[in-house]
């Protein structure tokens, strides 16, 4: 179901044009302005090809909500969500072992977020393809501990009053109505922790200087785990993040940025607090104490090998 379309940076770029057509403006602002222009309608292709095979596979379903440019604001700074799609797998009867591992690589093994790695690192399908690679290894280590070693549900009893419907009896267009009443519902269940973690995360990005993290970087083991912190608190969007990784990796080489480029979309604030929401703290101590873990020792045997 689509609540939110993407929103039009045509207004954006009417602007620039008209400064660009000012006589008054000298040769260096005007590069400038068409170097604005240049990096907009990339954005907008980027994002409308996302939202396209978004809505291709998402639109219709009743079972997904999908909100394109989420957008959030406190006192003049913003945090943004590009493409964001909601589901309930665990309240459908999905075992963990397959929803949780579904959760850790969705917003990476996707070819949108794939081919952004892809482009940020220069073309180099080595990035795309260790990024991959990592959160497959994540997805397998959680999978087999919860299907083999976890012995307890990892949802909290009754996180919320939770009912059971039935709606077989209702006539088509009932059925239509209903699936928006549940859409609406579960966005704005999980609605709140999204923007509390995505506020708390625009604080961090304004209030933090980066030159701070990168001059405590002493030693490969103290990079990785530094990019992993940086990760989490920054809570980019998996698109994004893979241009932050680009810029990071002159100053902290390849181990440390491939540990920020798997950590990120699987553990950050928003994820955090959705999950402090509806799991279980122990099983939450749990599965941040694994990603961790294997995410260090993941990129730290990367950066040895190669």
């Amino acid at each position: 179901m689509l609540i939110k379309e993407a929103d039009s940076r045509q207004s954006d770029l009417d602007e620039l044009n008209a400064l660009l057509a000012l006589p008054h403006v000298n040769a260096d602002t005007k590069q400038q302005i068409r170097q604005e222009i240049r990096n907009i309608q990339s954005g907008i292709k980027g994002e409308t090809d996302a939202a396209f095979q978004i809505n291709f596979h998402y639109e219709n379903s009743h079972k997904w909500a999908v909100i394109h440019d989420l957008r959030l604001e406190f006192e003049g700074h913003a945090a943004q969500i590009d493409h964001l799609l909601i589901n309930r797998f665990l309240e459908k009867k999905v075992p963990s072992y397959t929803a949780v591992p579904f959760l850790v690589t969705a917003p990476i093994i996707n070819p949108i977020v794939l081919f952004a790695t892809y482009s940020a690192f220069g073309n180099s399908l080595q990035f795309a393809f260790l990024r991959a690679l990592g959160a497959i290894m994540i997805a397998l280590v959680l999978g087999i501990f919860l299907g083999f070693f976890w012995k307890e549900p990892i949802q909290k009893e009754n996180p919320i009053a939770c009912h059971e419907h039935d709606f077989s009896d209702l006539r088509p267009a009932r059925k239509v109505f209903q699936i928006f009443i549940q859409a609406i519902d579960e966005f704005f269940d999980m609605g709140c922790y999204l923007v509390f973690g995505c506020l708390f995360a625009a604080i961090v990005q304004v209030y933090v200087p980066t030159r701070i993290l990168t001059s405590i970087s002493a030693s490969p083991i103290l990079a990785i785990l530094l990019l992993m912190l940086l990760a989490f608190l920054l809570s980019l969007c998996s698109e994004a993040d893979a241009f932050i990784g680009a810029s990071l990796l002159s100053s902290f080489g390849l181990a440390p940025v491939l540990a920020f480029l798997v950590i990120g979309p699987m553990l950050d604030i928003k994820n955090l607090l959705m999950m402090k929401h509806y799991l279980k703290a122990n099983f939450i101590w749990q599965f941040m104490g694994i990603v961790t873990v294997f995410v260090l020792l993941y990129s730290y045997m990367i950066g040895v090998m190669l």
